[in-house]
């Protein structure tokens, strides 16, 4: 494998776990939306907020890894996504300012009018911004986003386009959905484990419908993602995605499903793998190759150092956090808690 080859493999990865990460943040915006009324939806809420917390920021991390890497390892398909596709970039860049704003805001407003505006924020923004990364998606793939193409509305409104948008934002709802379910139970809040359980299998019903939907429609539209999907790694790991799915509906129809979360996120990476190794070697198929696109090959060796001093930096600080927050130790601090610390004052049972 080549150096290019290498970082955009990295790149690859860096974008599965975005999808994983930063789409499980989008699912919970997503059952928040449709939560119900103030009285109907504040338990829902209520475990949203609880859930989201610690980590909805270093989610996007991710994201700026992904620039990163796109921008100085590979600066020919950085200038044509954002110059062909600037408008849906562009919504999906304020809908993550206006979602985090809304996120960050709405707890600590006093006014009801005030919470309902941001929440509404962080609800619609969580998804409008997957559909339209999803959409560029699909312009990528089907080959429409090529150097020198003109922004227009075709590249990213057009059926592979359609499918893509839609199929990330279910598979944000399904990823929240589960993520949700365990963490009702870590909060031991019993009537939302079902709540989201239900909700996890709706959501997983309708990816799987629409990835159908999506495969057919790729066949005509995207006819090089097509050939990667149906042989090689492709097929493989569409297969493995599939069996996650199969593994994920049996986990979440037993009275606890432990593994639920490995499983969910295994179907997530496993399909946008997929895409990826479908592709080969294009960025852009069939105009853009790996080689094409890439920058200077002392950029691409320094990048390459830049990123593995991440992993081994940065990486065990993410596991740390995210194993902190699946284990329930970074709750906030209650009042009784505050109290129970205060200098003087004895804990409880003294």
């Amino acid at each position: 494998m080549t150096l290019a080859g290498l970082i955009a493999l990295v790149l690859l990865i860096a974008v599965a776990a975005y999808a994983c990460a930063g789409g499980t943040d989008y699912g919970a915006g997503f059952w928040d939306l449709f939560a119900g009324g103030a009285e109907r939806g504040k338990r829902p809420r209520w475990l949203i907020d609880h859930a989201m917390a610690p980590v909805w920021e270093v989610n996007n991390v991710w994201l700026i890894f992904i620039l990163v890497i796109m921008w100085t390892g590979f600066p020919v398909l950085f200038q044509t996504l954002f110059a062909a596709m600037w408008l849906p970039l562009a919504l999906a860049a304020v809908g993550m300012v206006l979602r985090g704003a809304g996120f960050a805001l709405r707890k600590p407003m006093r006014r009801v009018a005030g919470r309902r505006l941001y929440g509404a924020l962080f609800a619609i923004a969580s998804l409008l911004t997957p559909f339209f990364l999803g959409a560029a998606v699909g312009g990528i793939a089907s080959g429409r986003a090529a150097p020198g193409t003109l922004p227009s509305a075709e590249v990213w409104a057009n059926p592979t386009s359609l499918f893509f948008g839609l199929l990330t934002i279910t598979a944000t709802a399904f990823l929240g959905a589960v993520f949700l379910s365990r963490d009702a139970e870590r909060f031991d809040a019993p009537d939302l484990v079902g709540y989201f359980r239900r909700r996890a299998l709706g959501s997983l019903a309708v990816v799987v419908l629409l990835g159908v939907a999506a495969f057919l429609v790729v066949r005509g539209d995207a006819p090089h993602l097509w050939h990667g999907l149906t042989r090689g790694v492709g097929l493989a790991l569409v297969v493995v995605a599939v069996v996650c799915a199969l593994a994920t509906a049996w986990l979440l129809l037993r009275s606890r499903g432990a593994w639920t979360r490995t499983t969910a996120i295994g179907m997530v990476a496993a399909a946008v793998l997929a895409w990826g190794f479908a592709q080969r070697p294009y960025l852009i198929p069939p105009s853009l190759t790996v080689r094409e696109a890439a920058g200077d090959p002392t950029s691409l060796t320094w990048l390459a150092f830049v990123t593995l001093v991440a992993v081994i930096l940065v990486g065990p600080a993410l596991v740390l956090l995210y194993w902190l927050d699946t284990h329930g130790e970074l709750e906030s601090l209650t009042d009784a808690d505050l109290r129970r610390g205060a200098p003087g004052k004895p804990a409880e049972g003294e």
